[in-house]
């Protein structure tokens, strides 16, 4: 499996296109803002010749929900997201005011289906495994490929940090006992893509997290 990553909107947000030889992809976090963000997405899509399979989010943050609604209309594919995080699009112009956007920002389209624990997400020859990892939002799920030894985390974890807990429905306990079960239990050298700087693999965080030790 390859792994496109782009960093989009004034929030530096991690986008990935995830796909392989099949040419079928998966777009998790869309966080395409401007027009030429949205430009470079699509035209890595067409460049080569992918086929858009699922709209994939680990949560539904402003930052990592801004282009849903482009690639719902380009591709007419719905979002695919945990049900705990649907209160954050109802109050999506309030995210936007809290963070000093404009609130003309075209609104995001609903969930079209709910993803939890154990439910498996395919596209050509590969499979991501839904793990539910609360804390940074009620609703924060990550995408695992065994196969391939990666995994897709949102904003629960970083490289040497994890993700806040201080926005509507975060809690720090749960989410530092769900990277300890859920993330820091997988093979070390699984490479984990964050929603935002670089990556890391799981065994560097064990070694050098403070937030985890």
């Amino acid at each position: 499996m390859k792994v496109k990553t782009f960093e989009f909107n004034p929030i530096s947000e991690n986008t990935y296109i995830a796909y392989d030889e099949t040419n079928e992809c998966v777009i998790i976090d869309p966080g395409c803002f401007f027009p030429d963000e949205k430009s470079h997405l699509l035209n890595f899509i067409l460049d080569n010749e992918l086929v858009v399979k699922h709209l994939l989010n680990t949560h539904l943050h402003f930052d990592h929900i801004f282009g849903n609604s482009f690639v719902h209309e380009q591709f007419h594919i719905e979002p695919e997201a945990n049900k705990g995080d649907e209160f954050l699009l109802e109050q999506y112009t309030t995210q936007l005011s809290m963070f000093g956007f404009s609130n003309t920002v075209e609104e995001p389209p609903k969930i079209g289906r709910y993803l939890n624990e154990n439910d498996v997400v395919t596209f050509g020859n590969q499979r991501l495994i839904v793990l539910q990892i609360p804390g940074h939002s009620p609703g924060s799920i990550v995408f695992y490929n065994q196969d391939a030894g990666c995994v897709f985390v949102g904003d629960v974890l970083f490289r040497s940090s994890v993700g806040r807990s201080d926005l509507a429905g975060g809690d720090h306990r749960l989410l530092i006992q769900g990277i300890k079960e859920k993330l820091l239990t997988l093979p070390g050298e699984t490479v984990v893509y964050s929603g935002h700087g670089p990556q890391t693999t799981v065994k560097d965080e064990i070694r050098s997290n403070f937030y985890l030790q």
